[in-house]
């Protein structure tokens, strides 16, 4: 019989662990040991495949849940899980709710519903992966390669989880119905078969490929488009990368995570951009003319005479375009553009040579009055 994995060893976290814990223990393991940052190492490959397959179970809640218990797909004779039985488990989901409650109250027969859910096509789950881009790619767009771990059929067994030249035999405890009943007095109750976990079957000799799944964990190759206008942090959805489908039914999601580089001159804030922009001391008293940076090019600014440090002057749409969204009166494809912010800071040398000196001491004489005056008349008494 095959060897169930230890899932938490593999992410290294205890039995007790909660679902953020899980997923952060998964990040970090997937940033050291993924494709792209070990391009010729085999074993950090394998690593990495045991790493996603242990995500795949502990971060999905329900299978998690069949994974602790031993049901389902982790029973024994199925993936090389641990088996239990009594009552000491009841691991069962909705679409076979209605016939254990018809067992319930009328001492067992059916389950030809459970078995009509096991039997229908079932969507994939989703994937979420991380990609690291440039400023410049985060405000123009760009189409960037993944490599993404996801399952898929086993070629050695064709999904059966059965060994090549055999096939899963229906189980002998429940005869295939998937439920088992327990009698006690005038009642009965049903819970999911404990040797078949509510499958119907078992595998007696399991595929030495995927340990009687059905399912290997592989890496697949993506060239995604990012759209224009991502931010630190956002969340793009392509539809249909996620894991296969079971029976026919349709792929899953794949969720990619955007991490930005930051930008020496532009600095997000929201929807839109801030620059600073330093400003001599006879610009911010007398005003002018100053160029700008933006994000095609340059502008030109009027500095209004006696600015202020930490003015900020706007230059609306000349930001970041806005994700799901257009300008008013705009094409269907022109997104609506953010601002930027150009916040003016007057640059104060930290020495003087001998002749701006003798500047500030000729400006500091014609320069009349106290600033701080004011202060003193509001406080008297």
């Amino acid at each position: 019989m095959a060897t169930r994995p230890d899932h938490y060893k593999t992410l290294g976290v205890d039995k007790k662990a909660s679902a953020e814990e899980i997923k952060k223990a998964y990040r970090k393991l997937a940033r050291r040991y993924h494709p792209d940052r070990n391009p010729d190492d085999k074993q950090a490959e394998e690593r990495f495949k045991e790493i996603s397959q242990a995500h795949d179970v502990l971060g999905d809640p329900e299978k998690r849940k069949q994974y602790d218990s031993g049901t389902g797909p982790f029973a024994a004779g199925g993936a090389g899980g641990p088996g239990f039985g009594g009552f000491g488990n009841f691991d069962f989901d909705a679409s076979s709710m209605g016939d254990i409650l018809s067992n319930l109250f009328s001492g067992g027969g059916g389950g030809a519903g459970a078995r009509r859910a096991r039997s229908r096509p079932q969507r994939g789950g989703n994937l979420e992966t991380e990609v690291r881009i440039s400023f410049d790619q985060a405000i123009s767009g760009a189409q960037v390669p993944l490599s993404v771990p996801t399952g898929g059929v086993c070629s050695t067994c064709h999904g059966t989880g059965a060994k090549p030249g055999t096939t899963p035999k229906v189980c002998p405890r429940c005869e295939g119905r998937g439920i088992e009943t327990q009698g006690q007095g005038m009642f009965s109750i049903s819970q999911p078969c404990s040797r078949c976990g509510g499958s119907g079957t078992v595998i007696e000799d399991p595929c030495s490929t995927c340990g009687g799944s059905g399912a290997v964990r592989t890496v697949k190759k993506f060239r995604v488009n990012i759209p224009a206008g991502v931010k630190e942090g956002s969340r793009i959805r392509v539809p249909g990368k996620g894991e296969a489908g079971l029976r026919g039914g349709p792929s899953g999601d794949l969720y990619v995570v955007t991490h930005v580089a930051p930008s020496p001159v532009f600095k997000r804030k929201g929807d839109h951009l801030e620059v600073e922009v330093p400003l001599t001391i006879p610009e911010a008293l007398r005003g002018g003319e100053v160029r700008v940076p933006t994000l095609e090019g340059s502008k030109t600014l009027r500095v209004k005479p006696g600015t202020h440090h930490g003015t900020v002057q706007r230059l609306r749409g000349e930001g970041p375009p806005k994700l799901g969204s257009r300008g008013l009166g705009s094409p269907p494809t022109t997104p609506a553009r953010g601002d930027i912010h150009y916040r003016f800071v007057i640059d104060v040398p930290e020495k003087l040579t001998d002749e701006q000196e003798a500047a500030v001491e000729q400006l500091s004489k014609v320069m009349n009055g106290d600033p701080r005056a004011a202060l003193f008349l509001e406080a008297s008494p």
